[in-house]
């Protein structure tokens, strides 16, 4: 394979970083170009407080990302809670996207400790405990 033709992942994963960053900024802007009315009205629709809608949009797409992984650690399908509680899940996304402990969260994610150690950090805790329970109760 020549210089010429041979692949540099770094340098795709650079190019592809910085054009998510931009494509973020554009979302970020056009949100920005709305009139609060409008804004408001579709916070309204989707059943999120305006501040929180403001906030989601900033922290972007892959701000929940955890949640699936977390599910996953937990033993708690993603797929079955999105059919059998769909709202639940998406208030999952929300509150996971809201997080400010992503560091500690993506570690033990990493290492295979978030089922031991997310009852110190992770906002939705509570939640989890609950469907954590409900999915490993006898039936």
């Amino acid at each position: 394979m020549s210089t010429a033709t041979r692949p540099y992942p770094i340098v795709q994963d650079l190019i592809e970083s910085f054009a998510n960053w931009l494509k973020h900024r554009r979302e970020i802007n056009e949100m920005r170009q709305l009139d609060r009315a409008d804004f408001d009205r579709i916070a309204n629709d989707l059943r999120i407080a305006p501040d929180d809608l403001e906030e989601l949009v900033r922290h972007g797409r892959h701000a929940a990302d955890e949640l699936p992984k977390m599910l996953e650690q937990l033993g708690i399908s993603t797929e079955a809670l999105g059919r059998a509680q769909p709202l639940l899940l998406r208030d999952l996304e929300r509150v996971c996207s809201l997080c400010n402990q992503k560091g500690q969260c993506d570690r033990d994610l990493a290492e295979g400790t978030a089922a031991e150690n997310y009852h110190g950090y992770c906002a939705n805790a509570s939640t989890l405990e609950t469907l954590e329970r409900a999915e490993h109760a006898p039936r």
